[in-house]
């Protein structure tokens, strides 16, 4: 998943895309420590999409902070 690919949903699926992220990286921890983990690469992209979503998010809150504070003020 790219920034563009990013930038380009609504927050709404942000939010729907990181809990299934979130769940795909509570799972692959229990495989890896089992034993049973054959793509170990995709931790390290589970993790970095996880990271590239929660900037994105936080960057449109205080977007919309600066908004709300330019309209009231």
């Amino acid at each position: 998943m790219t920034g563009e690919d990013v930038r380009a949903r609504t927050s709404d699926d942000l939010k729907d895309q990181l809990l299934a992220l979130k769940k795909e990286q509570f799972n692959l921890r229990f495989q890896r420590a089992s034993g049973q983990l054959e793509n170990t690469a995709r931790v390290r992209a589970v993790r970095r999409d996880v990271a590239r979503i929660k900037t994105i998010l936080a960057e449109r809150r205080r977007a919309a902070a600066a908004a709300a504070g330019r309209d009231a003020g």
